[in-house]
């Protein structure tokens, strides 16, 4: 087998070392021990393939045909990635090399993910990934659980549907035969359900945030807007690391005296969309100029002197909700009424 890590699981450092390029080492490295400790004399960890989060979020083409390349090198009968948890970033490369490793080498991944991991939702017809916590506290249950599924997939073995095998839906669909038809199993679950049962559904459907509407503004011409972006503008050399997709973070920055954005001092850092235009002016996705021209022709009352960013490709459901209550809070203990939200 052969494991891919991050720069952080492969013991190399921190966000210091997230600009690392991919690479790779014979054997075991970090959680690869508890792999092979499961594993015993069934598998062998051969290579640990390793990359920083930085570097394949910015380089995702790049680094993804490396690392299919330095797993290739190996020929392994299962590669295993992660577990990344709910690291945005970390997910979406586990993800991307899970992609790449099943279309060019059709060689079986497994993986350990949160569920709320954008690289599950993106990538999760390439891989197995096992449900994990939102965090490596979760390490213990997520090894024992990858390790089965692992081995299963080495010895050829068929793997059942995700309730009894463990790992998260695909988005698969297979054929079986069933002892009964579908309408005596669905007037058994309508009687359970009528009982106050437990059932389980064989079709599980989507589940969507239903936020209420905000209130009109009363009067937009005494109001004080903010501007709030999810677009990646932030001053040139981007102080802060915002990272080009999967962000764990956001920022403020100051818009003190500011009445448009000058491509010789901001810029976009987003990994979704050619940037291009953006940075030739980056007004375009935060138009800093038009709400100072509404702020002068007293269409708002005024605009509040910071402005909120990070950006949005990847970024994990739960990251997401956090910035919004966290920036959210701020906005409201400083008086702010309105916000423009602008993405790309």
């Amino acid at each position: 087998m052969v494991h891919y890590l991050n720069q952080f699981f492969a013991q190399i450092g921190g966000e210091d070392k997230a600009d690392l390029p991919p690479s790779a080492r014979e054997g075991v490295i970090g959680p690869g021990q508890a792999f092979a400790k499961e594993f015993g004399d069934q598998a062998e960890i051969v290579t640990t393939v390793y990359c920083g989060d930085s570097y394949f979020a910015e380089h995702i083409a790049k680094a993804q045909e490396k690392c299919v390349k330095l797993i290739a090198a190996a020929q392994p009968d299962v590669v295993l990635v992660g577990p990344a948890f709910n690291a945005g970033r970390y997910g979406m490369a586990c993800g991307a090399v899970a992609q790449g490793v099943a279309q060019r080498l059709s060689i079986p991944v497994v993986g350990g993910l949160f569920p709320e991991n954008p690289g599950y939702e993106m990538y999760r017809q390439y891989a197995f990934f096992v449900e994990t916590k939102g965090s490596a506290v979760g390490m213990r249950e997520a090894v024992p659980r990858m390790a089965r599924l692992a081995l299963k997939l080495a010895r050829g073995e068929e793997i059942g549907p995700p309730a009894e095998e463990g790992y998260l839906p695909r988005g698969c669909r297979k054929n079986f035969f069933a002892p009964e038809s579908g309408a005596k199993r669905a007037v058994a679950m309508l009687l359970r359900k009528m009982a106050g049962l437990p059932f389980t559904t064989e079709y599980p459907m989507p589940e969507f945030d239903r936020v209420p509407p905000a209130k009109n503004l009363p009067d937009a011409g005494q109001a004080l807007v903010a501007l709030v972006t999810s677009g990646g503008i932030v001053p040139k050399g981007n102080p802060d690391r915002i990272p080009a997709s999967s962000a764990g973070r956001y920022a403020s920055y100051s818009l003190a005296g500011v009445t448009d954005l000058s491509p010789d001092q901001y810029q976009t850092v987003h990994g979704g969309y050619d940037p291009t235009y953006a940075n030739a002016d980056p007004d375009r996705v935060l138009p800093v100029d038009a709400a100072r021209a509404l702020e002068k022709e007293g269409r708002i009352g005024s605009l509040y002197e910071r402005y909120f960013v990070t950006v949005g490709n990847g970024t994990s459901v739960a990251n997401a909700a956090r910035f919004a209550g966290e920036i959210a809070q701020a906005l409201k203990n400083d008086g702010v009424q309105a916000v423009i939200l602008t993405s790309t």
